[in-house]
């Protein structure tokens, strides 16, 4: 059972629970003898001890936070590195390490992708940082072995970056934020809101960690209870779960959009860090004697049953009991919310796949940070053993998180024994997660225990007739269905023994592989480039005033980053800003592209000293209506671009491409009733775009319209509450009004220059 508190509530010797309210202090005070403020008590919690120790601001409401250590892979450290070069990079400050588990298959493009690995590796030399190879392991899991520790902080350029069931608090933003502290600025946000998750019990045999993280997903989700929080894992509950469990389920706290999470850490973590050779990091994490929490989550983990997020997001969540007993009315439900999230682009139905009142599943992938760890593939293995997929269309795909866990499975017998069901065993690939690898057939269901399920993330090509579709699951029910051939099953079903096996951390195959330079930079070192691997484009100030076409309307509840810009094979392209931007939408509206690169014809001739109403003559129109108004304004001091709107963009990865392609092709903002994630607005901003906010419901323009900011630059130096602007009619300007919200002077010194390049660029 999972309980939502609607108030805060005090947490009293980490056991027991006093829910906010007029009694709580004098309730609190009869328990302990001691008076306490709620103010006192917040400082108490794990979470914001930490943040103090890494706060260099002086200021507990305005944090400037600098990380103990960063980690990036091969999507996002070529832009990365490219970003900070530009920006006068010399050494990396801090231990930085790129991992390679993104673009390992090679597959696509030439040579560009292993192009992309030897940047890295000649970066990692010249810089002074630590280079994973392709396939030995995810970035997650790497970082888990070599990098976690205690009340540490850890900032990734992806959005599942989280260690902290390890006590290691650790957050996934867009790569700017880790330029900035490669130039040795700060990651500055207000104090996040501490929500408290108070276990109990012990889960039952069959469920795993993936069921609880689901049953919390589908808990907080819709609400945003735990938006930009950060979430304290606390309770007798913890000390019940083994390290590989807290792991994956903290590892699925990013799909509540929460900013982080952190641990109560015990003896089982400090085994953790010694069996990785590293028990100098562990450090025993509690809250203190009293601790208050905004919000508070109680789970009896003996009542969570084997989950299943079904498509297309994983909030989507039903028990698999509650599923199969009421299939059909299930399934019209996800076609009714499939048809929003694809926009009725193609006919989409599972209904096809019930065969005598059972749900039949194509396809099976165990994979990832969130799948592949130890004790996920063992008790597949020991739900499988005896059994066969079968020679028909189901298929089961097995990826360890790293190759020391790969090894240690051969060593214990278990990848033996899922190579004898039929399941086939790959390298550690974070590509089945976001559509790189095992893509299913069109109209095939996948099962997966892997972090999302969005549409157009697992090889769906709407424009071309494509549909697939991804659920959820914990590792031990898709094995169970494995077992039974894909007819969808709960591991709770199972009546054999799953097995606790000792894991035997193999440090051998990193010291021999990976390249750590130990922070020693070699300044001597020549990176190595390919042809794909560009420069970004200048990019310019923003203008006193800006005429904006908007390009793109969106009206999905929510917008994710993978259809602002795809996953899967566009993948090979994340080095070059220019070719990627070409994929801009592309699934979600193909028209995007050309329509902002025509109006960016127009900034392109302003930066040219050309006018820009020759290259674009429906100009001349819109000018005219403006100068009936603002006679002032001309070519000296206007800039042109696009905007899209979307009623709730940026759901999902932290990839700051989500923002810069649209940068790239001329984009100068976003209008949105609000932004999913923290992540996805930080990068807008990095990227000198404009995170403009509209009241839900009012929606003065629509896609193609042509929209004019009087003064734009004024009012974002001057830190303007309300943003005016105007529809650009035949009939004249008509007035709306938009808002900025909160910016730090940071950011606004970054829009105002252009972009995070600009603002550094000596």
């Amino acid at each position: 059972m999972i309980s939502v508190l609607e108030g805060g509530a005090y947490l009293i010797k980490g056991t027991e629970l006093i829910p906010d309210g007029p009694e709580a202090l004098s309730q609190i005070k009869a328990k302990t003898g001691k008076e306490i403020t709620r103010e006192e008590a917040g400082e108490q919690t794990i979470a914001y001890n930490i943040l103090k120790e890494h706060n260099t601001s002086g200021s507990m409401d305005k944090l400037k936070i600098k990380f103990d250590k960063l980690t990036s892979h091969d999507i996002t450290f070529v832009g990365i590195i490219q970003t900070a070069r530009a920006s006068g990079l010399e050494k990396f400050p801090v231990p930085y390490v790129l991992t390679n588990c993104h673009n390992s298959l090679c597959a696509v493009g030439g040579t560009i992708n292993e192009d992309d690995h030897m940047f890295g590796l000649t970066c990692a030399k010249k810089y002074g940082g630590v280079y994973v190879p392709p396939h030995q392991a995810v970035i997650h899991q790497f970082a888990r072995e070599m990098l976690a520790g205690g009340g540490k902080m850890i900032l990734g350029s992806d959005s599942h970056t989280r260690y902290g069931a390890l006590g290691t608090m650790a957050m996934g933003e867009g790569g700017p934020e880790l330029v900035k502290q490669l130039l040795n600025q700060t990651y500055d946000i207000n104090m996040p809101g501490v929500v408290g998750v108070y276990l109990t019990g012990e889960p039952v045999k069959g469920v795993g960690p993936q069921d609880v993280a689901l049953a919390i997903i589908g808990e907080v989700f819709a609400s945003g209870y735990v938006k930009n929080k950060v979430m304290e894992f606390v309770g007798p509950g913890v000390g019940s779960l083994s390290a590989d469990f807290r792991i994956g389920i903290d590892v699925m706290t990013t799909e509540t959009t929460c900013l982080s999470s952190i641990w109560r850490t015990d003896d089982t973590i400090q085994e953790f860090y010694e069996i990785h050779g590293r028990k100098e990091e562990y450090k025993e994490l509690n809250p203190g004697e009293v601790a208050y929490y905004d919000g508070m989550i109680t789970i009896d983990l003996s009542t969570i049953k084997p989950m299943i997020a079904m498509p297309f997001h994983p909030s989507n969540t039903y028990t698999i009991e509650e599923l199969n007993a009421n299939l059909m009315d299930i399934l019209d439900d996800v076609e009714k919310k499939a048809a929003v999230s694809l926009d009725g682009a193609v006919d989409f139905t599972l209904k096809n796949k019930v065969k005598n009142g059972k749900l039949l599943v194509d396809q099976g992938i165990i994979a990832g940070c969130a799948g592949g760890g130890f004790e996920n593939i063992c008790a597949a293995a020991d739900i499988m053993r005896g059994s066969y997929i079968g020679s028909d269309g189901f298929t089961l795909s097995v990826y360890p998180a790293s190759m020391p866990v790969y090894m240690e499975l051969i060593k214990n017998g278990c990848a033996a024994a899922l190579l004898e069901t039929g399941a086939v065993m790959k390298t550690a690939f974070c590509g089945p997660c976001f559509g790189a690898g095992d893509t299913p057939a069109n109209n095939a269901f996948s099962i997966r225990h892997s972090t999302r399920n969005f549409p157009n993330r697992e090889g769906s090509k709407l424009q071309n007739g494509q549909i697939s579709s991804v659920a959820l699951m914990d590792a031990r029910s898709i094995a169970a269905t494995a077992a039974n051939k894909g007819v969808l099953t709960a591991a709770t079903d199972f009546d054999g023994t799953i097995g606790k096996y000792q894991y035997h951390f193999d440090a051998n195959i990193y010291a021999n592989r990976v390249f750590d330079s130990k922070g020693v930079a070699d300044p001597q070192v020549e990176i190595q480039f390919g042809p794909n691997i560009k420069d970004w484009p200048a990019m310019t100030e923003l203008p006193e005033n800006l005429v904006l076409r908007v390009v793109s309307e969106i009206h999905d509840p929510v917008t994710t980053t993978d259809e602002l810009i795809p996953s899967g094979e566009t993948s090979s392209y994340r080095s070059n800003p220019l070719g990627l931007a070409e994929f801009t939408l592309s699934r979600k509206d193909p028209a995007y592209v050309g329509l902002a690169k025509d109006i960016q014809l127009a900034q392109k001739a302003i930066m040219e000293d050309k006018c820009p109403v020759e290259v674009k003559p429906e100009l001349k129109d819109i000018m005219d209506v403006i100068k009936k108004n603002y006679p002032e304004v001309g070519r000296s001091n206007i800039g042109f671009g696009s905007t899209i709107f979307a009623v709730k963009p940026g759901d999902g990865s932290a990839r700051e491409q989500a923002a810069s392609c649209q940068k790239v092709l001329g984009g100068w903002a976003n209008i949105a009733n609000e932004y999913a994630t923290k992540r996805y607005r930080s990068n807008l901003i990095n990227w000198g775009m404009l995170p403009f906010l509209i009241q839900e419901g009012e929606l003065p323009f629509q896609n193609k319209d042509y929209l004019f900011f009087p003064g734009i630059r004024k009012a974002v130096e001057e830190k303007a509450d309300k943003i005016k602007a105007y529809k650009v009619g035949e009939n004249g300007l008509a007035e709306f009004t938009l808002t900025l919200g909160e910016l730090t002077d940071e950011e606004r010194q970054i829009i105002l220059k252009g972009c995070l390049i600009n603002y550094n660029r000596v």
